[in-house]
């Protein structure tokens, strides 16, 4: 198997360390499968917890697992970037027991800004959810493993 280029090994060590220090996803049980160079996947299982009054996934939390793919794909650069934006667009409910996985992808950066595409997919490859986040970059602020 061929090696990692340098800037996704470098990637998955920005999206690690940041991860560390994200007390979110680690209290829901949101995973970090995997990063590289402006694109990122994570998982999450719903709980009981995590539903609405219909008893179906509330849709704040899927929300919340296509931010931390965004989150993560778009501080794989360097520089500390936010979201300025986002929108998601429920497709299919999920239950209590699913397994979602939501895979960020960069389509587009320029000067501090960029817009990152999120699917967000139950485990047996259904698409539950589309999210869109555009990013800001803030000025000044590399972003560390150490930082």
């Amino acid at each position: 198997m061929p090696e990692a280029p340098a800037a996704d090994v470098r990637a998955a060590e920005l999206a690690d360390a940041l991860y560390a220090k994200d007390g979110t996803c680690r209290k829901l049980g949101i995973s970090l499968h995997s990063a590289r160079q402006g694109a990122a996947t994570v998982g999450m299982r719903v709980t009981e917890e995590m539903t609405n009054g219909h008893g179906t996934g509330h849709g704040g939390f899927i929300f919340l697992l296509a931010d931390a793919a965004f989150s993560f794909a778009c501080n794989t650069h360097g520089p500390v970037t936010v979201a300025h934006s986002a929108q998601v667009t429920f497709l299919r409910p999920v239950a209590v027991g699913d397994e979602l996985i939501a895979e960020a992808a960069e389509r587009r950066r320029y000067g501090r800004s960029g817009i990152y595409d999120v699917i967000v997919r139950r485990a047996d490859g259904e698409i539950v959810a589309e999210f869109r986040g555009q990013s800001q970059m803030l000025s000044g602020r590399p972003f560390t493993p150490d930082s």
